[in-house]
């Protein structure tokens, strides 16, 4: 009978410790990429020189820590007040508990129709464009040709970038998961003697990347307004919309369900 309350006992004290660390890796997942993070480490900080300053019998420092940490909690409200609301928002709709995969899905699936948004307006209107799209392969080294931007993937902001005559239009944007990493990078021309000659610097640069990289970079002809796309040395043409959506979808969401990976993998089958 004793065995029998100590056994469960031991699996209710297993159960707690487990919800708890589980309630605390959502909360991290909840702030992490948020300013949060930065204020949680100053937090850190305090603590730690809380219990340093009593262990070391400093007790005006002690003192100026103490009053801190007794008044955290309300500032902790004040200061977290848009990580919190959006927790509370997530367990209301039932996601706080859930593997987030949904949650990763569905942005990849509005970062998909920004780019399949921006290379159609593009395509229609003759605006030329060099898109490259980073998996595993670093790109950090053609990252550094262009321009930081470090800003969060849109449509809007990408077509921006390639209108005639703007600064960085000449270049490639690099794009890393949801994220503009950068704009105005060189990226290698491939040294292939059997491309088509009418073919032009830009879908050059893309067959380039992809030989030394696996990365998938679209390219938006200026001539013809037609869409390619670069994957491993070979070059898809002519894409529509639609197809370009259903390539990139395919591609990338059967990935993310066979990997709890957050990376992007991006691949394709052969059009034409």
């Amino acid at each position: 009978m004793l065995e029998d309350i100590s056994l469960l006992r031991i699996l209710v004290v297993v159960v707690d410790i487990s919800l708890v660390a589980y309630v605390i890796y959502k909360l991290i997942m909840v702030i992490r990429g948020t300013r949060a993070v930065q204020l949680v480490k100053g937090i850190i900080v305090i603590l730690a020189v809380w219990f340093l300053s009593g262990y070391l019998g400093l007790n005006t420092m002690q003192w100026i820590m103490g009053n801190a940490v007794a008044y955290s909690f309300l500032a902790i409200i004040i200061i977290f007040q848009p990580e919190l609301r959006r927790a509370l928002e997530q367990l209301g709709r039932g996601r706080f508990f859930s593997s987030g995969q949904s949650a990763e899905e569905e942005e990849v699936k509005q970062s998909i129709e920004y780019i399949v948004k921006a290379a159609n307006y593009m395509g229609k209107r003759r605006i030329g464009a060099l898109i490259s799209i980073e998996r595993e392969t670093g790109m950090t080294d053609y990252v550094e040709t262009g321009i930081p931007m470090n800003a969060n993937l849109t449509s809007e902001l990408l077509t921006n970038i390639f209108i005639p005559n703007a600064p960085l239009h000449d270049g490639a944007v690099i794009i890393k998961q949801n994220e503009i990493v950068a704009a105005g990078c060189y990226l290698p021309l491939s040294e292939n003697p059997f491309i088509s000659k009418e073919l032009g610097t830009r879908h050059r640069a893309a067959l380039g990347v992809s030989e030394v990289t696996d990365a998938i970079t679209l390219a938006v002809s200026e001539e013809t307004g037609g869409i390619s796309m670069t994957k491993n040395g070979e070059l898809h043409r002519n894409l529509d919309e639609e197809a370009l959506r259903t390539l990139l979808e395919n591609e990338l969401l059967k990935k993310e369900s066979n990997s709890s990976s957050s990376r992007w993998h991006w691949g394709g089958k052969k059009n034409g």
